[in-house]
């Protein structure tokens, strides 16, 4: 099983840092190699079918080559697919976004999640003229420096999170918050109060594994962060679309300041997106004094699959449908869990879903305790049995609209059997 994706990945080792282009694809003993995907499944070099739980880590929420964003982007294509000039779908794109995200009056369009939340700190510090900020401790937020400092996804799976090669200068504004801890997050503003220019956060984080904000946090957090007049940052790069329409702050009632968006907002293509109040944005470039550019901002092809994506939402509101196949599927894996008396927990919300071998975990250090050896054998007994998950116990398993009830029904017979030969 697997020998033509063993092959590929010793050719690629030669040839890559690990053989893949980001840490998280580095599967030991070797990732499979992909040859193509439809729907909810996902097709390897070596003939396997399997149901996908990754979607790509998240964009995917209409599932794989949905035919309305292919054919759009296909229909695109015909009229070229980059020109360093405006085009005219930009603006109906930011209008779109403007009238679900009530928080959002203009947008910045960048290539990259870890792009827009790059730009989005250089942007409120840029507003306030403060030179510190705060990052709730485990949260991802992309691969840039002042970042990478307790960060999730990969950098929690591949070992220390202050990565090398990041000058300690760049990363002494950089102060840490734990999340689901108002106390903590208060006294690390009231030390800092006069330095602070933003808080950015995960609304629901999903690269520590999947952890969900205790009732009331985030009202609470937009609370002490407007009366210390630090500006909150939401990085919906995961949420965004996916909780609901308007994402994360839809689903809470709680409005940011300046919003991140990413993976569902470009269709399966490449985007970034920042986007908040009129006065702070337009400190952008070129009305204002904060730089930011890309020559392929606002890329043609990026703009149709996600205008597209973000329309098909707006207009067929699949969110009871993946809320209802989740929870179905949880369900069933809370009983087995249950039944087996397994130290593994399961949690979720909407449409994101994680399987926590040990207990549920309320912030970083608590995911930390989990047995990720543990999953990482569970992970490849799913595998044998057609079902991929994300190969890490740090991230976040999504349902996507083209999931049907035999690919539930199927995977929780499937999820059970593992459990119990584990």
């Amino acid at each position: 099983m697997w020998e033509k994706s063993k092959e590929l990945y010793e050719t690629a080792r030669n040839l890559m840092p690990g053989g893949v282009s980001s840490p998280v694809r580095a599967v030991k003993p070797f990732p499979f190699y992909t040859k193509r995907a439809k729907g909810s499944k996902i097709y390897d070099v070596d003939g396997s079918e399997y149901i996908d739980y990754c979607m790509a880590y998240g964009p995917l929420i209409l599932g794989h080559g949905n035919e309305k964003v292919k054919n759009a982007v296909k229909e695109r294509l015909e009229d070229g697919w980059v020109y360093g000039t405006p085009i005219e779908l930009e603006i109906e794109y930011a209008k779109l976004i403007t009238d679900i995200y009530p928080s959002i009056d203009m947008v910045r369009f960048t290539n990259t999640g870890s792009e827009a939340t790059m730009a989005a700190l250089r942007l409120a510090r840029g507003f306030t003229g403060r030179k510190k900020f705060i990052k709730i401790e485990g949260s991802f937020h992309g691969a840039h420096d002042s970042v990478l400092v307790k960060a999730g996804s990969g950098a929690t799976t591949h070992g220390t999170p202050n990565s090398a090669g990041v000058p300690e200068e760049f990363v002494r504004n950089t102060l840490q918050a734990p999340y689901n801890n108002v106390e903590a997050l208060s006294e690390v503003i009231e030390k800092n109060r006069e330095d602070i220019a933003a808080l950015i956060l995960e609304p629901v984080m999903g690269n520590a594994s999947l952890i969900i904000p205790d009732d009331g946090y985030l009202r609470e957090v937009r609370k002490i962060t407007m009366e210390n007049d630090v500006l909150l940052i939401f990085d919906e790069v995961i949420t965004g679309f996916r909780l609901s329409l308007g994402g994360a702050q839809e689903y809470f009632g709680v409005e940011p300041d300046i919003t991140t968006l990413g993976k569902i907002a470009g269709g399966g293509f490449p985007i970034g997106i920042v986007g908040g109040r009129k006065e702070i944005l337009e400190k952008f470039s070129p009305s204002g004094p904060v730089y930011q550019a890309g020559t392929f901002s606002g890329n043609p092809i990026s703009l149709t699959a996600g205008y597209t994506t973000a329309k098909i939402l707006e207009e067929e509101r699949p969110y009871d449908e993946l809320r209802r196949k989740t929870e179905n599927l949880v369900s069933a894996l809370k009983d087995e869990v249950h039944d087996a008396k397994l130290n593994v927990s399961i949690g979720s919300i909407e449409s994101m879903f994680c399987v926590y071998f040990g207990e549920k975990p309320r912030d970083y250090s608590s995911a930390l305790k989990l047995d990720s050896r543990r999953f990482m054998e569970f992970y490849w007994k799913l595998l044998e049995n057609g079902v991929f998950f994300p190969p890490s116990q740090y991230e976040t398993c999504f349902m996507s609209v083209a999931h049907g009830r035999e690919d539930v029904e199927k995977t929780a017979e499937v999820i059970a059997k593992c459990l119990r030969a584990l």
